[in-house]
């Protein structure tokens, strides 16, 4: 009987240490992502937006991005910073109070 509780508890830590792995991995993977660069179909995709209104944000500096060959790049990190500045919470006023 201490054998089957002496394997349980060794296999809940060996399921503790993978998550904790895991999370490692995805945390890590986070942040090259940050560095990466997207073309201009990426965000709209991802932001659900129309060529004119990408247009738009680059024209008044509101994403930065890069051209390369008559080809737009902008970094996701560059993508989620947009995001985040434009964030709001109508629960909160903006003080960040209720």
């Amino acid at each position: 009987m201490t054998e089957i509780i002496d394997l349980i508890l060794a296999l809940s830590q060996d399921i503790k240490d993978l998550k904790a792995r895991i999370e490692l991995l995805r945390q890590s993977r986070a942040e090259v992502l940050k560095d990466t660069w997207i073309d201009n179909q990426d965000v709209l995709q991802t932001l659900h937006i129309s060529k004119r209104t990408l247009q738009t944000l680059r024209t008044n500096g509101t994403l930065p991005y890069s051209k390369v060959k008559g080809k737009f790049y902008y970094r996701v990190a560059d993508i989620e910073q947009l995001l985040q500045d434009n964030y709001y919470n109508h629960n909160f006023k903006q003080d960040g109070n209720k």
